[in-house]
């Protein structure tokens, strides 16, 4: 039984230390010496441990009548909304069977004024698309503002235009009529070639053209800005610099007439190349093309003047009989005059191998300009290829949706075999203006030894 006892206290104490570590937090300075003042002292953490859950308890119960209120003073404002909305909900169901029966009478009472409106409004709209192209708009740049106001009053509910509107209307149509065939000085901004806007006389021929300084004009139609086209067809540029100076009567000038369709003709001028602009589309082959041709022309022209000034040696040589070694014929000569004393046959050979070693002096350069007009064609064919290959490869990253662009990139693929064919084409003239003029030397040496052979078997004879 003792040990039963024993037992009982030592789980009683084993509690009361688990009791105290769970609790050493709050009365950890506290010291108890025995079992009793350790048992008063958790008797005290007990009624403290006690006070503040009925603290809590009754903040919470605190809080949830704040809750509550809150919940019921939310429940009346929805009810409230929900009445206000209600009660908009059927203003605005009135309000649109009003709108609509007001529109129903606006529109009996409009009767056959409705299709006028329709007509002005198609008529507004086409002139305003036209003014927003027009060169007119460079002396009249605020058109466009009545034309937007005029529309949207049009097509506008609750307005309808005025009589002032319409007479408006029907003046800017007269006026763009009117100034489509005027010629107007007037000053207006351009903005040059290096962005610099500054105020200067414009001439506006009618709907056509605006030119200043003898330069075309460019109308940014978005911007309303005038600008000056970033290359000028040369071939008119004296009639332009005359038409601006002019103050009266009539004056020649240059325009171009799809002006008033956006100026298609102007721009194909300027977007076609010049001379000099198609030289360097031909790129690095164009330029091996070219300096063929000029090695070409010189030297044609120095065996021609070589072999011309050789035809002349030769011709004097022919009308005397002493012979002179400046010419091939002279010395073919002096041959036949240092082996008179050979038979027909050993004579002829000698001459013939005199002929012969004239032969190559004669033909020099013949065989470099064949090779020029065979190569220059074969030149161009090359760059052309390779011009193709690359606009198509172009076409594969881009795609082929602009023709222009494919057409240009084809048109400076091409410009190599021209080259090569306006090299090709003279310098086929050329050799045989020059072989030519070799073949007549040698046929009067072969004449000439042909004679001497004969006069020498005569004179054996």
């Amino acid at each position: 039984m003792m040990i039963g006892r024993q037992l009982k206290c030592v789980k009683y104490i084993v509690c009361l230390l688990c009791t105290f570590c769970i609790f050493s937090n709050s009365y950890a300075q506290q010291s108890a010496t025995n079992l009793n003042e350790l048992l008063r002292l958790i008797k005290q953490e007990s009624r403290s441990e006690l006070s503040l859950h009925r603290q809590r308890e009754a903040n919470f119960i605190a809080q949830k009548k704040q809750q509550k209120k809150l919940l019921a003073d939310v429940t009346a404002q929805k009810k409230q909304l929900e009445q206000r909305s209600k009660q908009l909900s059927e203003n605005f169901d009135k309000n649109t069977a009003l709108i609509n029966a007001k529109q129903q009478q606006l529109q009996k009472e409009l009767g056959s004024i409705k299709e006028l409106f329709g007509h002005l409004t198609a008529a507004a709209g086409d002139l305003r698309g036209q003014i927003n192209q027009s060169l007119v708009s460079v002396q009249y740049p605020d058109r466009a503002v009545f034309f937007d106001q005029l529309i949207a009053t049009m097509n506008s509910q609750t307005q309808i235009p005025d009589v002032d509107d319409i007479n408006d209307l029907w003046f800017e149509l007269q006026r763009e009529i009117i100034e489509t065939g005027r010629v107007v000085k007037l000053s207006a901004n351009v903005t040059n070639l290096d962005g610099v806007t500054s105020v200067r006389d414009v001439v506006r021929i009618g709907v056509f053209n605006v030119i200043s300084d003898g330069q075309f004009l460019q109308f940014d139609m978005d911007n309303q800005r005038l600008s000056v086209l970033p290359k000028q067809p040369a071939a008119v540029a004296g009639l332009l610099s005359s038409a601006a100076v002019a103050s009266d009567g009539y004056t020649m000038v240059a325009i171009d007439p799809t002006g008033p369709s956006g100026g298609s003709y102007l721009n194909a001028l300027i977007a076609t190349p010049s001379l000099l602009e198609r030289w360097h589309q031909g790129g690095i082959v164009g330029y091996c093309i070219s300096t063929l041709g000029v090695i070409g022309f010189l030297l044609a022209l120095w065996r021609w003047l070589g072999l011309f000034t050789t035809d002349r040696k030769v011709q004097h040589q022919t009308s005397i009989r002493e012979p002179q070694k400046n010419n091939p014929l002279g010395r073919i000569l002096a041959i036949a005059d240092e082996h008179t004393h050979l038979d027909n046959e050993s004579l002829e050979l000698k001459m013939e191998e005199g002929i012969l070693r004239e032969k190559p002096r004669i033909e020099k350069g013949l065989n470099w300009l064949k090779i020029i007009y065979m190569v220059a064609p074969l030149l161009g064919l090359l760059g052309t290829v390779t011009g193709m290959i690359h606009t198509f490869q172009v076409i594969t990253i881009f795609g082929a949706g602009d023709p222009q662009t494919m057409a240009g990139g084809i048109s400076s693929a091409l410009v190599t075999t021209v080259l090569g064919l306006i090299v090709a084409i003279p310098m086929v003239l050329l050799h045989t203006l020059v072989s030519s003029q070799a073949r007549k030397i040698l046929s009067v040496l072969e004449q000439q030894a042909t004679g001497i052979v004969a006069e020498n078997r005569e004179s054996q004879v």
